[in-house]
């Protein structure tokens, strides 16, 4: 992840889940995310709406000059992108899957920016087939920043977050054990 804020929620949605595939929409507590919560939005599942917005961060509503709450998620991307995306929000619902993506944002005007976009299941009432949490926040914050808007997003790289991400580890220097020895080294086994 790119971002601060995809990090930050990440990592505290990683947090609240513990052993379960994702936490309950009542598990969140927006005071221990409040510096991200410009950059976080909520939808919900409702695939005839379009996974309309619940809640919409102002950074987030800033980027398209308008409160989005209400608005349909799908309607915030390109043609291209609208399938990939449809297909995206059901697959993070249904397998209780975190998902990072790169976003390209274009306004009227030519301006561009490159977004992280980041997507979290969340059990509501028992089912994740609910709500989704997420981030969609610029990699660079862009100049025109409020004084543009974005048109449409177009999707890019897609990375699928899984339980695997919690094992990876950056490896560091090897400890002087774990060298490599220089010289013979005689295994026992091998032709009898």
């Amino acid at each position: 992840m790119k971002t601060p804020p995809s990090r930050k929620l990440f990592a505290y949605w990683n947090a609240r889940r513990g052993a379960r595939p994702a936490p309950e929409r009542g598990d969140i507590e927006p005071g221990a995310i409040r510096d991200i919560l410009g950059d976080s939005f909520i939808i919900g599942f409702d695939v005839e709406a379009g996974h309309p917005f619940r809640l919409a961060g102002t950074q987030v509503c800033t980027l398209f000059g308008r409160e989005l709450r209400g608005e349909p998620f799908m309607r915030l991307w390109d043609d291209t992108s609208r399938e990939v995306v449809g297909a995206l929000v059901p697959t993070v619902a249904d397998e209780a899957a975190a998902v990072v993506a790169g976003v390209a944002a274009r306004t009227a005007e030519g301006s561009r920016a490159d977004l992280e976009l980041l997507l979290l299941p969340l059990y509501h009432r028992g089912r994740t087939q609910g709500r989704l949490l997420g981030v969609l926040a610029p990699v660079v914050a862009p100049y025109w920043l409020g004084a543009e808007h974005v048109g449409a997003l177009e999707i890019g790289t897609l990375r699928h977050l899984g339980p695997v991400v919690e094992t990876l580890r950056v490896p560091g220097p090897a400890s002087a054990a774990a060298r490599p020895r220089h010289g013979l080294t005689v295994y026992d086994g091998g032709r009898k």
